[in-house]
């Protein structure tokens, strides 16, 4: 069995391309949550920066989110990414210590 692959990835947009930004994710989280290795997937802003967005994902192993990756809309916002972002990608790799609650 393959260990789950898990991340918090943060996202730290130009402050006059956050709500475009949140437009354009807010539109991929549920496609992203039907998708079979799916097993969390959250938007999430700060409260205090509301140009800091965090998306918390975990995914069945690492195949499921490279699947996920290589779809036309993600592999297209990649490359375009820094029209949106003050800098890249900030991703930290987690461990789950408990049981997923999204099917509860």
């Amino acid at each position: 069995m393959s260990e789950q692959y898990a991340f918090i990835l943060k996202a730290k947009t130009r402050p006059e391309m956050a709500e475009a930004f949140e437009t354009l994710f807010r539109a991929y989280v549920e496609p992203s949550r039907q998708e079979p290795g799916c097993i969390e997937y959250h938007m999430l802003r700060d409260k205090q920066d509301p140009s800091l967005f965090m998306f918390f994902e975990v995914w069945a192993d690492k195949a499921a989110l490279d699947v996920h990756s290589a779809l036309p809309h993600m592999t297209a916002f990649f490359e375009k990414r820094m029209d949106y972002l003050e800098r890249d990608f900030d991703i930290q790799m987690i461990d789950m210590l408990s049981a997923s609650s999204a099917n509860r």
